[in-house]
């Protein structure tokens, strides 16, 4: 069984739900970390699903401010990471480890 650790997704978020990453098939994901950042001078609020089961809601996060959070949750094949935010200044980085 290999175990490779990787970033999930690293990027932009859209202001509209966007799928950020899905589990290849014959595989296992599990998020480690998540990091969000906001480079804007205003506030802006974000949304992170796990297959369609939100683990942040219309989260704020604050102007010129980085919010991380380690988690450890299990991915199976073809489930998917989705996310969004109130602006485009706002950026996802995403960690974990794919099993196959």
């Amino acid at each position: 069984m290999a175990t490779t650790t990787k970033a999930l997704f690293r990027g932009a978020a859209a202001t509209s739900s966007t799928t950020l990453y899905t589990v290849p098939s014959s595989t296992t994901t599990v998020v480690t970390n998540i990091v969000v950042t906001n480079s804007a001078a205003t506030a802006a609020t974000f949304t992170i699903a796990f297959n369609g089961v939100d683990v942040f809601t219309t989260s704020p996060i604050a102007a010129n401010s980085t919010a991380g959070f380690d988690i450890k949750q299990v991915l199976a094949t073809t489930n998917t990471i989705t996310g969004l935010a109130s602006a485009t200044t706002v950026r996802f980085h995403i960690s974990g480890v794919e099993i196959s």
